[in-house]
């Protein structure tokens, strides 16, 4: 019956991620959106809510892979080079051919990933050191580090930013680009993701989680599976950085570390579907990022209040978000076995 219902759940999602840009043409970058988030919360809960290490600072490797990207497309065919690129402060604009674009898009979110991944590599040596909330705090200071070192580099622009390559099609055919883009790298770390946790490493890691002296004391390498969780953390939001700043088409310290928006927003979207769950981040990323846009829309002026009151709810009466309430409360939907006469004899007992 559960697998079943998950087929079903994947269908409707692949469905809707298909025909989604075809039904609603009017939408197609606000659902690009929409996968963004799910793959920022679900690759936040590998780390903060299966491994217990709650990171502020992910936002970072989605701010490098962009900026990476950036000099990846702009060095490969534009001969002058980056610098000359960015002192003319947006004067030049170079034109790509198709293929020219194509390729330095995909070297970009190649580029993207790996620099995002070789910092998480380099970082994590010692940021691991931390636990708790001085995990969190440093994990946040990396950020606001990288955001503020960025600025000071003229070589990729500075404070004043970078243009992005123009894409070489119509206005329709570009959101559509990269709306495949965004769906197909989300759906590939939803499929990493998944297959990690029902390995050795998914058990692994929620040892960390529920005591980590423990889990060293058995052996367990335990700084190697938080290398590994950060990494592939890494290598997704450096991915979609690159995406994202191409999507943009201009890249500033605001653009590539939005901290206070994304960098929060994919905590709250874990927190609100339910921490340490497959399926928990990717709910709570739709109904956070769907509830996020009406009222944008629909309630300018009101939306912080909006989002602040679902935060406020969900902290105080579904403390394990949404999945972790209705598998409590529906236990057999999740091939959740009770044990009823443990459960008859304890209300017995009150």
């Amino acid at each position: 019956m559960k697998n079943r219902r998950e087929l079903i759940t994947y269908l409707g999602l692949g469905l809707f991620g298909i025909f989604g840009p075809i039904l609603f043409p009017d939408y197609t970058l606000s659902i690009a959106y929409l996968w963004m988030m799910v793959l920022m919360a679900s690759t936040w809960d590998i780390l903060g809510g299966q491994m217990g290490y709650n990171s502020l600072g992910n936002i970072t490797f989605f701010g490098v892979g962009m900026y990476v990207s950036a000099i990846i497309q702009i060095s490969i065919f534009y001969e002058p080079g980056v610098a000359a690129y960015t002192s003319a402060m947006g004067a030049v604009k170079p034109e790509f051919t198709n293929q020219e674009y194509y390729w330095g898009i995909f070297l970009g979110i190649l580029g993207g990933s790996i620099a995002a991944l070789a910092l998480a590599l380099i970082f994590s040596t010692f940021m691991f050191g931390l636990r708790g909330p001085y995990f969190a705090i440093g994990s946040l200071g990396l950020a606001i580090a990288a955001a503020e070192i960025t600025i000071t580099i003229d070589y990729v622009g500075g404070a004043s930013g970078i243009s992005m390559p123009l894409f070489p099609g119509d206005i329709e055919m570009r959101s559509v680009f990269f709306y495949i883009l965004c769906f197909i790298i989300t759906i590939i770390a939803h499929f990493v993701i998944r297959w990690m946790l029902s390995t050795q490493y998914g058990l692994a890691i929620n040892a960390i989680r529920d005591d980590e002296d423990k889990a060293e004391a058995m052996g367990l390498p335990t700084l190697i599976y938080k290398q590994i969780g950060w990494g592939v953390t890494a290598i997704f939001m450096g991915a979609m950085g690159a995406v994202a700043g191409n999507l943009a088409g201009f890249i500033d310290k605001e653009v590539a570390y939005p901290i206070p928006t994304f960098g929060i927003f994919m905590v709250a979207c874990v927190l609100l579907g339910g921490k340490g769950t497959l399926w928990g981040p990717v709910l709570g990323a739709i109904i956070f990022h769907v509830v996020k846009e009406t009222t944008w829309t629909y309630l300018l002026g009101w939306q912080w209040v909006t989002l602040g009151l679902i935060l406020i709810i969900n902290i105080v009466y579904f403390q394990q978000g949404i999945m972790g309430w209705l598998q409590t409360k529906y236990p057999e939907m999740f091939g959740i076995v009770v044990d009823q006469s443990s459960s008859e004899t304890s209300q017995k007992e009150t």
